[in-house]
Parts: structure tokens; sequence; C-alpha cells
């Protein structure tokens, strides 16, 4: 359905990069969803149980300017669970009830049942949405949300035209079968994803690698398309000299990814929301929960058309094959097929190319620099565990183990029961040896908050350990919500006190997801701005559901109106309920 628009008020905003603020005009942006099952074939594949929105997969995409109010009202149509969304990278200033995390910021919405999220996209940017309870992001509940400059404003640079590519990874299981498994013991891993889509399309059973009737160095055929297909590939039309904006984010359950342009660079302008000092590239990694804008122009003349590849890095790609869809110059026809074989994807584990392109990325000039100094250090080390003789991911020794209750309403209301009132750990021991697996595999599980003190600054070291196999390790993309985090660098091996001189105050980009490679640490930097609880986590769906990550609440005294709707469930919903009898 698409959105209303109207206006409702006079809002003061803040420039992304003045000192100053002015009035503009802010609009209300509507939209009624149902979130409801649906059979598709997104990669040629019949599954039965893709959650798609008003029967759209992916889901519909948000265009709204910056400083609008966005409305949705979200109902379920599931059959049997409840559901929520997340406004990936959208800060929700004081709206933290609208953040679309089960158990942290809202209840789950219930069968049947209609929930309002009303909040502010303060700042454009490249955003996506996704769902936030159990894996159901893995079945198809994202799309992307895209904001713009404000009316009159220009962005620091210029295109003709601009298209968007949400990446995700895909299985043919269901995602009740994943979790089932994930929680075995022993534990039977999910295996890596059977396809890439790009926009919602990919490819399983053939390859638009090679024409068809003929067969790919993999074994596949070619595809045969009529056009009208659901996984027939996405076609991108251009110009010859023109330019052109190509924003993308991945919403992907487990892989990192690596996109290219066939015979066309790409400059770097825009990541998680803010600009960068562009640099050229001839392709880039993304990791799950990332998002970029690339600009990059079309050759003067061109008779032919270009693959756009997505391949995989991280992990060992040889059961998921690359991701393709075709720029096609609108001088030639859109039938011809690209003259040469798609880009190659860099392997798999060079991790030094990763990190190569992870430290080219800087800050604008003008943007928003971190303060010289921190009020609280928090050390995180990851590592991966057994609880029960289930495998767990842990932090700092702890799987986290989410409540019945929203966190939100637990602590804004002092219902002290509700959740584990011990202090999570602030750092691990210095014995630890990371390249090395724990000498106890055995974690503890706990829904503990780190109650952060609010109107400081922060520093939160990402520390990467071995697995329980020895040399085993994995690349963990974090996601922060209701913030902006400045990354200030990254490292190999343990962070010790000869690292602070190599962090980057001057420059550092502000993202809301940072990588931690393996065996290294990442060093970030926020300030605890925002009144309200907020998940901490490594994006990777199975991750999290396996318990990779925290709970931070700052000034939750502070947050106001937070609807009924959002606490109607376990000790808030008794509340309430209480409240209404007397």
């Amino acid at each position: 359905m698409a959105p209303s628009r109207h206006t409702p008020m006079c809002l003061l905003v803040y420039l992304c990069f003045g000192l100053f603020g002015m009035f503009v005009r802010a609009e209300e942006v509507t939209y009624n969803w149902e979130v409801n099952y649906m059979s598709g074939a997104p990669d040629c594949m019949e599954k039965e149980d893709i959650i798609g929105i008003n029967g759209q997969f992916p889901g519909p995409t948000i265009n709204a300017r910056a400083g609008d109010n966005v409305v949705v009202y979200l109902t379920n149509k599931l059959h049997d669970d409840g559901v929520v969304i997340h406004w990936h990278g959208i800060r929700q200033l004081k709206t933290p009830w609208a953040d679309g995390t089960a158990a942290i910021s809202q209840c789950p919405i219930k069968i049947g049942e209609t929930f309002k999220y009303n909040f502010t996209v303060e700042k454009a940017g490249t955003y996506f949405y996704h769902g936030h309870l159990g894996m159901q992001r893995s079945a198809g509940l994202y799309g992307m949300l895209i904001v713009d400059v404000e009316e009159g404003k220009k962005e620091p640079f210029h295109y003709d035209g601009e298209f968007s590519l949400l990446l995700s990874d895909w299985w043919h299981t269901s995602i009740k079968d994943q979790e089932h498994d994930l929680n075995a013991v022993p534990m039977n891993w999910i295996g890596e994803a059977q396809s890439l889509l790009l926009n919602g399309k990919g490819q399983y059973n053939c390859t638009l690698a090679v024409p068809a009737n003929s067969k790919g160095a993999n074994g596949l055929p070619g595809c045969k398309f009529t056009g009208n297909e659901q996984c027939a590939p996405n076609i991108l039309d251009v110009e010859p000299g023109k330019t052109y904006r190509l924003r993308v984010a991945s919403t992907t359950a487990l892989a990192a990814l690596n996109v290219a342009i066939e015979s066309h660079n790409m400059m770097m302008v825009e990541a998680d929301g803010n600009y960068l000092q562009p640099f050229w590239v001839k392709d880039f990694d993304i990791y799950s929960g990332e998002s970029y804008s690339v600009i990059f122009r079309t050759h003067t003349r061109s008779s032919n058309n270009y693959w756009i590849s997505v391949g995989i890095r991280g992990r060992d790609p040889t059961k998921t094959a690359r991701g393709l869809a075709m720029l096609h110059y609108k001088s030639t026809k859109v039938s011809k097929r690209p003259m040469h074989h798609p880009p190659t994807t860099h392997r798999w584990n060079d991790y030094a190319y990763s990190k190569s392109f992870s430290n080219k990325i800087f800050a604008l000039t003008g943007s928003p620099t971190p303060p010289v100094n921190y009020d609280h250090r928090i050390f995180l080390l990851n590592t991966q565990n057994y609880f029960e003789g289930q495998t767990k991911w842990a932090i700092n020794n702890v799987s986290l183990m989410l409540t019945d209750t929203p966190y939100l309403g637990s602590i804004r209301y002092g219902l002290t029961g509700s959740f584990d009132q011990n202090s999570p750990p602030l750092t691990y021991p210095d014995t630890y040896d990371i390249t090395k697996p724990p000498p106890n595999p055995n974690c503890t599980v706990s829904s503990a908050v780190y109650t952060l003190e609010f109107g400081k600054t922060y520093d939160v070291i990402l520390q990467n350990a071995d697995m329980l196999k020895a040399g085993d390790g994995e690349i963990h993309p974090w996601h922060l919500h209701g913030h902006d985090f400045w990354v200030l660098g990254y490292g190999e091996g343990k962070f010790s006190k000869k690292d602070e001189k190599n962090l980057n105050l001057e420059n550092p980009p502000l993202r809301n997801t940072a990588v931690v490679f393996p065996g290294g640490w990442t060093a970030l930097r926020f300030m605890t701005d925002n009144p309200g609880v907020w998940a901490f986590h490594c994006h990777i769906e199975p991750h999290l559901h396996m318990g990779m990550g925290v709970i931070f609440a700052e000034g939750v005294h502070l947050v106001r109106k937070i609807p009924d709707e959002a606490l109607s469930c376990g000790d808030t919903g008794k509340m309430l309920m209480s409240q209404n009898h007397n």
C-alpha cells in the first residue's frame, strides 16, 4: 500500500554537519502493513513460509526526508507467532519503545493485533528494516528505508539517478527448523545459505554466468527465463555518460559479501547514514547490518551490458553461488548478455584485503568528531561455549538470555524481579589467551543489563577470540541500537595500552555497525545521549539466537509516554492490568 503524506507541524532539526539549526516543514509518512506468510520462489525454488508484508517480498521500501515522521500501522497476520520490526540505523530519539526489539523495547505484537510505530527519521541516509523476534529476518521480513535530505538541501555529491540493492542470503529450511537445530544437544549447524538474493531475487538451480544450454564451472546449467519468473535477475537500466548512486544494504543472516560492477569503478560516499571522505574502489566488502552508497559513472559510449556481482567473503563459498544482476545500457538491447565472466570475488579468507578496505574509511571533513577522552571503558570478549550441552556464544563468558518482560518497561517502572539484577562483567581476565579455545568451555546464561551513566562518553573494545575448535575464528559484525558510534580503529591480537596511541580521534567514521576480525579487536566510542534500553549484538542471525549480545540501559528515568501496547506482556502487562482494574 502506498504511503500517505501530510504536514502536521514544523520541527527544529539540525543539519548533518552544520553548527546551527533551521526550521523545516516536517511531513508525516504513513504506511498500513500486514505481516503474513506467503509462498514464492525467490531463488527459483518454491518456499511456502516466507514472511512478507502486504503480500510483498522483500517488504515495501519506505521513502522519507530527514525530519519526517514515519508512522507504520503493523498488523500481525501470522498464525503462529508474534512479530516486531526494527528500523535499522534509526536512532529513535524520544521514541525508544519504537525500536522494534522483542523483549527489549516492546512486547511482540500478538496474532491479529495492530501496533503503531511512530518515529522521526532525523538524518538522511541509506537504511533498512527487519524482523527482530527469533530468526524472522531469515524468513524474509525485511525491506529498504531511504531517507533523502531535507527539502532545499543537497547531498555533498552529485548524481543523475539512483538504485538500491538489498542483499540477503537464503535457506530452504524453515526458521523453525533452524532454531530447533541450533538449540539441539549437540547442535546441528544450519550450514551455508543455498543462495544469495539481490532485492529478493537469486538463482539456486542455475547460473546467469553462462548462456542457457551451457554449464558453468560449478556444473550448474545456464538459466532460462521468460522474464516473468520471480527469480529472474534484477536489471538496472542506465544511460551512457551519466552518474548514478547505488545504495547497498546487507541484511544477510550469516554471510559477509563483496560487491563489484564489471568495468566500473565506484566511489564510496556514505556508510550507515553518514558521509565519508570519498575514495575509489573496484569492489567493496559489506557485512550484515551495514549500508553504503557508492557513486559510479557510466561509459560515454557502450554497446555492452555488464555484471553486478555479489560474492561471499569470510566464509567458505563453495556451497553458495555468487549473486548476479545486470547493468543494462539503454543504448543496447536488454537481452544482450555481458561479454565477459562476472568479476572474480577475492578469496573468502583474505582478511588482509578486508582490513585494507576498512582502514580506508574516514568521515567527511566537517563531520562530528569524538570527545578526546572517554569516561568509561568496557571490554567485550566474544567466545564460543557450552551451556548444559547447548552450543552458545558468550560475551565475557555470559550468554544473553532475553526475558518475557521488555527491559524498557521493567527498568522504567522498577520491576526488579523481571531480569537478573547482577551487573554483567565489564572485562575479561588478563590471562585469557585469545589464540586458543576457552580453557573452561562452559559459560553462564543471564538476562543482566549494563547500566550506563547518562551523558557520558563510553569506549567499547570488541575482542575476538578463537572458537571451541583451535584455530577457528569468525568475523562478527556488531550493531548498536539507538546510537551511532565512532570506529576508532582495528588491531591484531589482544588490545593493550600500546594500541591507545594508534586510535584515530581526528576523522573516524560514524557507524552503527562495525566488524571485528578473527584474532583481533575493534575500538568504538559513543555518547550516552539517548534515554532507553538498547541492544548491542552480533548481527549474524544464528549468533544472536545463540546469545551473542548485551543490553545497554541509559537514562531510562527520562523516558516518557511509553504506549501501553508496547508493554502488554510479562510483568509490565500484569502491572497495566492491575492499574486498569483499580
